[in-house]
């Protein structure tokens, strides 16, 4: 996040992002990205520069002035850009427009820049639920095998964070930031930062337990990086002796998921998370609530889409119709 590159307003509603409404580091920089792409537009509507090419533009001389002139036309303006020449998805669209409609109530509301809310009106693109893609119970355990049998000298890392993965439902952001002391050896439990920094508790089974011990035998200790990272307390550390990057642990769930012969465009870490949460659901008779408070999530209604069946569970239901064998 670039903040010298931001008008003066647009900081102070990242600042009250952060302070008042707990957003995490990750929704803030999307704030900034959507929000800052969004002014682009409105300076090229509004010839308030000659340039085209997004990455060009400047938007650190966008006045307040200049805001108080966007209307609810413009703002649609720049939803139709979306959706036309970006081929962006509704559900990207849908992000893009709660991220707008959060900044103006907050302009009018909280720093009193507007008297009118432009975004008020704004709907939200219907957006049909996707079924999750996810691994097969047979594609997960070869990606554990071939986690097991690499032949290189991080191995016990690699399986102790593909085995995470695939048997607690984390998210990318959450692994990366785990810490030693977030896991409590005699309670088989560890707490992880999700999203909003909200802090939830991840029980561990007897796999996760045993990886992560065999990892924490090899672990380095020397040399460990004293830094913003706070590298020293990490639990996955990279090659570098410093926490573990997101790009690094898609680099090394890509390499398996590339070895077990699997499409790495139609699989990747958040897909692990999918696969965690719907075997979960298939073979080990989850409640929905109980696998809502696993994931984090704040609304039933995402969890809900892992509760989709196979159509060998389709098939098997119809076979066992008693009226079947009439």
């Amino acid at each position: 996040m670039q903040r010298e590159q931001n008008p003066e307003f647009l900081n102070m509603f990242l600042d009250y992002s952060i302070i008042t409404l707990n957003k995490s580091t990750n929704s803030v920089k999307e704030y900034n990205y959507d929000l800052a792409k969004f002014l682009k537009f409105i300076m090229i509507k509004f010839k308030l520069t000659d340039e085209e090419d997004f990455s060009k533009i400047d938007i650190s001389a966008f006045s307040v002035d200049d805001l108080k002139k966007i209307q609810f036309d413009d703002i649609n303006a720049y939803l139709t850009h979306l959706a036309i020449v970006e081929k962006a998805k509704p559900a990207t669209r849908a992000r893009k427009i709660s991220t707008i409609r959060i900044f103006f109530k907050y302009m009018q509301k909280k720093a009193h820049i507007l008297e009118e809310n432009p975004a008020q009106d704004l709907e939200t693109p219907k957006i049909g639920k996707r079924m999750p893609k996810y691994l097969s119970l047979d594609d997960s355990r070869k990606l554990l095998s071939i986690a097991a049998n690499e032949d290189n000298r991080n191995t016990e890392r690699d399986l102790a964070i593909t085995t995470l993965f695939l048997n607690c439902g984390l998210r990318l952001s959450e692994l990366v930031g785990i810490n030693i002391k977030d896991i409590d050896f005699s309670d088989d439990k560890m707490t992880v930062i999700g999203k909003g920094n909200k802090e939830r508790t991840i029980y561990l089974n007897k796999a996760c337990i045993k990886t992560i011990n065999d990892y924490l035998i090899v672990r380095p200790r020397d040399k460990v990086k004293s830094d913003t990272k706070n590298s020293r307390d990490a639990l996955f550390l990279s090659e570098r002796r410093e926490r573990i990057s997101r790009r690094t642990v898609q680099n090394i769930i890509e390499k398996e998921i590339k070895a077990a012969g699997l499409d790495t465009s139609k699989y990747s870490v958040h897909k692990l998370r999918h696969t965690a949460a719907t075997l979960m659901y298939q073979y080990g008779e989850v409640d929905i609530r109980a696998l809502q408070e696993l994931l984090g999530h704040e609304s039933i209604s995402t969890t809900e889409i892992y509760t989709h069946v196979s159509n060998d569970q389709v098939r098997s239901a119809v076979e066992r119709n008693p009226l079947a064998n009439f």
